[in-house]
């Protein structure tokens, strides 16, 4: 049987569109501080995750929610099992949107939206690609279940508790990064460096916020300095410094102290390299000053070892492996009070094989050995890698390879998808070689295009996996 998949996506673009813009005007960022039992990283990601599966019921598939943790839409039946895991939950919104986040719009042929990319419209293809084979009734031996996720962009409460209670697909895909295929992706650690709040010199460091994720470049950045000596020469220094850089920023005086603010530009924190990170540059303008104590050590550490370093490099981590490539670290978060003794500054490490979490945190404490930090190693995931010989990979890549007429090759990334919960998980998809990625960063969006050319791969290669 031959199936025209280009032409059964297209007969249902519309619906496609529709669907996705519904769930894109779920706002839903995790939060903490509104999480309940019954809403466990709170009500947005739980209202994205009730709307999928209001989707799914409609569409006539078995659904299941469990405790609004996660969920799944079930198709056909077998001894084996493919997962498709995708998640609702997004990043933070961040600064200097061209438009409301929580409201997409088309523009150029464009879907621009929080999580239009990442990872409500690929996992939405996913879902009409199954959808498309309910439809045919095509002839399937395997079970398939798009299981969704609510905090894969945080801790991954969703999927800890999903597989718990819950059978473990046999093999499956994510599709949360790129094309051909993700079949490698790097352990992710994430480690505090940890100060006091005292400080005393010339400067009196107040307080220093940048950041909301470890996983995000931070684009603004802000601080509150005392200063006792000339507060106009400061600020003019400060002009100066923002004057021979790629950011912006603006600086406010009342009395003997300043309140500044730094603007960089956001990125995904798997690829630091792609931002500019306004906590460091912040940090690194302090460190010329007289501070401190815990204060001095929180802004010489950064201008020491931090500041345009994505490598590792002056921690001594920098490692590379030959298949999965280089180390990268991500300086997420940085919070400073004067009045307490657990600030932190919070680095998030993707790494390869042959080096471990423990490694990298005992070399960072080498380095700070002479300071006040402490270093805290919060978690850690290992290196995740699937073989090109394995079936799954083969098949996935040939369906890439037949619907582009690109040749397709093995990649590691340092992001981590959902597509590292399984054995034989990758991620695979929706971004294409060609595609502009603004994952995690202002005016996110994905190309209509890319959307519906994903849903056609999605199609093919699910039916082949489980026909």
């Amino acid at each position: 049987m031959t199936i025209d998949w280009r032409k059964e996506v297209e007969a249902r673009r519309d619906d496609l569109m529709n669907d996705l813009f519904d769930l894109l005007r779920v706002p839903s960022v995790r939060e903490d501080d509104k999480a309940t039992e019954d809403a466990p990283v709170g009500p947005g990601p739980k209202a994205a995750l009730l709307k999928f599966l209001e989707i799914g019921e409609r569409d006539g598939f078995l659904t299941k929610n469990v405790d609004n943790y996660a969920g799944h839409i079930e198709y056909g039946a077998g001894d084996e099992t493919l997962g498709i895991f995708g998640h609702v939950d997004v990043v933070p919104v961040g600064s200097g949107w061209d438009s409301e986040p929580f409201s997409p719009e088309i523009r150029d042929n464009r879907i621009y939206a929080r999580g239009a990319s990442d990872d409500k419209g690929p996992t939405m293809a996913a879902y009409y690609a199954l959808k498309i084979i309910k439809e045919l009734e095509l002839p399937v031996s395997k079970r398939t279940r798009v299981i969704i996720g609510t905090d894969e962009e945080s801790e991954w409460k969703c999927m800890d508790h999903y597989l718990k209670v819950e059978e473990t697909p046999d093999f499956g895909f994510s599709p949360d990064a790129e094309f051909p295929i993700i079949n490698g992706e790097k352990g992710n650690t994430t480690i505090l460096l940890e100060v006091a709040g005292k400080n005393e010199g010339t400067l009196r460091l107040v307080s220093f916020n940048s950041g909301q994720r470890a996983n995000m470049v931070p684009d603004l950045a802000e601080t509150v300095v005392e200063v006792s000596g000339d507060i106009e020469a400061f600020a003019k220094e400060y002009d100066a410094y923002l004057a021979e850089l790629p950011v912006t920023g603006e600086l406010s005086i009342e009395g003997n102290v300043a309140t500044i603010k730094l603007i960089g530009t956001a990125a995904h924190g798997a690829m630091p390299e792609k931002g500019i990170n306004a906590g460091t540059y912040l940090a690194n303008f302090l460190s010329y000053y007289d501070f401190s104590g815990p204060a001095k050590d929180f802004v010489t550490m950064v201008a020491d070892y931090i500041h345009l370093d994505t490598e590792g490099n002056r921690f001594g981590v920098n490692f590379v492996d030959d298949i999965m490539g280089a180390l990268s670290m991500n300086a997420g978060v940085f919070v400073f009070d004067e009045k307490k003794d657990n600030n932190t500054i919070t680095l998030n490490f993707r790494f390869p094989k042959g080096i471990t979490a423990d490694e990298i945190a005992a070399a960072i404490e080498e380095k700070v050995a002479n300071t006040s930090a402490k270093v805290i190693l919060t978690s850690s995931k290992e290196p995740h890698y699937v073989s090109p010989e394995d079936p799954l990979v083969k098949t996935l890549l040939a369906v890439y390879e037949e619907h582009t007429g690109l040749k397709g090759h093995e990649q590691s990334i340092g992001g981590g998808t959902f597509g590292r919960l399984l054995e034989r998980g990758v991620a695979y998809g929706a971004m294409f070689p060609d595609s502009i990625d603004t994952m995690h960063q202002k005016n996110e969006f994905i190309s209509v295009d890319d959307l519906i050319n994903a849903t056609v791969i999605y199609a093919d290669a699910i039916y082949r996996l489980i026909k």
